[in-house]
């Protein structure tokens, strides 16, 4: 089931979030419906948070070529446990943040250790985009946004555009939930 994904400035995408201590049948439900929203979004990894719900969950898929198998991740409790010190530089964006994007430099490849939806810890290596998705989302259950990486006058700027954007969506929707709230 798609769900409504917050817009910044929202107090709950500024929550820490809770581990979650057991994979249950609801906690799976809600790792599929947060895959089905980043999908439909369309986006390549989205944070329980951005659903309203303060769990430690994120779920990605950073194929974005659709003659690839796609790769879906749904990740419990995720932690990096290694990161390299070399840096890259991706612009990144957040179904958060609408139509919103920066240069963020992160870490180039980062090892990440989570729980996934069989209850069994895993552990990757991540490079590239991957490595940047993971660190994005993993941000969100701290209650980091990219754009507390950019200096304080862009970082007001992007929210006093938020803040009309949510203006517009519940003036144009007659306050009906659309697919951002």
């Amino acid at each position: 089931m798609k769900r409504t994904i917050l817009i910044h400035p929202d107090p709950r995408l500024k929550k820490i979030c809770e581990p979650v201590p057991k994979i249950t049948v609801e906690i799976g439900r809600l790792a599929e419906d947060m895959l089905e929203t980043m999908y439909d979004a369309p986006g390549i990894g989205l944070a329980a948070p951005q659903l309203g719900v303060t769990k430690q969950l994120i779920v990605m898929d950073c194929v974005k070529d659709p003659a690839l198998t796609a790769r879906p991740m749904a990740m419990f409790n995720p932690v990096v446990t290694w990161a390299s010190e070399d840096l890259s530089t991706y612009e990144e964006g957040c179904l958060s943040l609408p139509n919103q994007y920066a240069e963020i430099e992160r870490p180039s490849e980062v090892r990440v250790r989570w729980t996934g939806l069989d209850g069994v810890e895993q552990e990757e290596h991540f490079t590239g985009l991957w490595a940047t998705c993971v660190q994005h989302e993993i941000d969100h259950l701290s209650g980091k946004l990219f754009i507390d990486y950019l200096r304080p006058l862009r970082r007001q700027m992007i929210t006093r555009k938020m803040e009309k954007l949510k203006r517009d969506i519940a003036r144009d929707s007659g306050g009906v939930p659309g697919p951002w709230a």
